[in-house]
């Protein structure tokens, strides 16, 4: 791969400076590799970054992208934040220059690493955490990395890399992973999501498909047993099928009149000692512990493992109980389908905190679990006036400003007894940089109170 990338005249263009177009940067320029990196973002931590790379030999632009010098390049990188319709993108496509995921190329680095790959709609950021701390907590030398946070050409960067990892994956990186290859893959669910991004919802489905691209009959799956769009799409795959189901009898089971967890035929773990609120996280678990299985984890690890797992930040975190009202931050929570299942996990009424920038989904499909519950609605956001206008027949909704108003409305709408939950089914953008700082927010205000 290298080789084809070297020589007078050959460069490699990477497009993205975040932690995943760095990382990139230097794993090509230690391959010997001439690097152009550019991003159309500006300021300081952009700066910095460009600085730090061209003191490694990375010709760098800030704020602008050359797209004739990337047009020009042997192949593109591209990290994970940047659109697939972005103009760099569409210049190295329209020059036939090959564009590939900055996953692609630190798992073309990894080839001692077996990967278990996870996708899915929701869940695959708990899943590929859970996968990981299950197999780290057998003691096997395994990480995490992908879209949770640490790109895969950090991991490859490394002097001794770990044997197993548990690697998330968006959609738009599976856009750009012809190699993908996993050990094992898993498919959480499949919802609309990121309408704001994709043309259509088969679109968004075919990218999530390209987690089979390279599938042989040796391949292991493990799947939802749930989900109709996830067997339909999982149906023509070759390989070895596995599924998990919260309803039924299957691989990896929830068995709700005896309360445990199963795998085939055997208790994993009773519900009560998995720390974790919903069913959506008694599926995460079955899919983590069924991928765990396929590196050699066997049952009392694996429920050792569960019962040492907490909430991850942003994801159905409990926050604290104040004067009765317990606050959840599930800022993560940035479509339909995630929000969906966080009231579903939801024993006591509520106040919900929804907004932020839209995604292209209407509101209306959370108004029949909104009857069963919800105290009020508190919009917020860009979104706020779509949200009044699709739930406010249905359910009380009350605007607010900016985000301190959001909390101080929401504390008054709550009774004791009561959730206050964030889970806002936007993307963070208009009033944050993400969904963590958002998040972050949340919880220091919740902590204040």
């Amino acid at each position: 791969m290298f080789e084809e990338w070297r020589g007078p005249g050959r460069e490699v263009a990477v497009i993205g400076l975040g932690k995943s177009g760095v990382a990139a940067s230097r794993l090509l320029r230690r391959h010997g590799v001439s690097v152009y990196a550019s991003d159309g973002g500006a300021g300081v931590a952009l700066a910095d970054q460009a600085t730090g790379l061209g003191a490694e030999g990375v010709q760098v632009d800030v704020g602008r992208h050359d797209l004739a010098r990337i047009g020009r390049a042997a192949a593109v990188i591209v990290s994970p934040g940047v659109p697939p319709e972005a103009a760099a993108l569409r210049a190295a496509r329209d020059a036939g220059v090959p564009v590939l995921a900055e996953a692609e190329l630190g798992l073309r680095c990894l080839a001692g690493s077996r990967v278990l790959a996870i996708t899915g709609t929701n869940g695959k950021t708990t899943t590929t955490a859970l996968t990981a701390h299950l197999l780290i907590a057998a003691g096997l030398r395994a990480a995490s990395a992908g879209n949770i946070g640490r790109p895969l050409s950090a991991v490859a960067l490394e002097d001794d890399p770990p044997d197993w990892l548990a690697v998330e994956l968006s959609s738009f990186q599976l856009h750009d992973m012809p190699g993908l290859a996993p050990t094992a893959g898993v498919l959480t669910n499949l919802s609309p999501d990121h309408l704001d991004r994709y043309a259509t919802l088969a679109d968004y489905y075919a990218d999530k498909a390209q987690l089979f691209r390279n599938a042989a009959d040796a391949s292991i799956w493990i799947t939802n047993g749930d989900d109709p769009e996830v067997q339909r799409m999982a149906a023509p795959v070759a390989g070895v099928h596995r599924r998990f189901s919260t309803t039924r009898v299957a691989d990896g089971w929830y068995d709700r009149r005896g309360q445990a967890l199963m795998l085939g035929r055997e208790t994993l773990l009773p519900r009560r000692e998995l720390l974790l609120l919903g069913d959506h996280n008694v599926a995460n678990a079955l899919a983590a512990a069924m991928a765990a299985r396929v590196a050699g984890v066997g049952l009392v690890a694996l429920a050792d493992g569960l019962r040492t797992f907490r909430a991850l930040p942003h994801r159905l975190e409990p926050v604290r109980e104040v004067g009765g009202v317990l606050w959840i931050n599930d800022s993560k929570a940035t479509n339909i389908a995630s929000t969906e299942v966080a009231l579903s996990a939801l024993d006591r009424p509520y106040v919900l905190l929804l907004g932020g920038r839209h995604k292209g989904e209407a509101y209306t499909r959370l108004a029949p679990l909104l009857a069963k519950g919800c105290r009020g609605v508190v919009a917020y956001g860009e979104a706020g006036p779509l949200v009044q206008a699709d739930l406010g027949g249905s359910v009380r909704v009350v605007a607010a400003g900016d985000f301190a108003d959001v909390l101080s409305t929401a504390g008054r709408l709550a009774q004791a007894g009561d959730a206050v939950l964030l889970s806002p089914a936007c993307s963070s953008y208009d009033m944050f940089r993400n969904y963590e700082e958002r998040g972050a927010q949340f919880r220091a205000a919740v902590e204040s109170l």
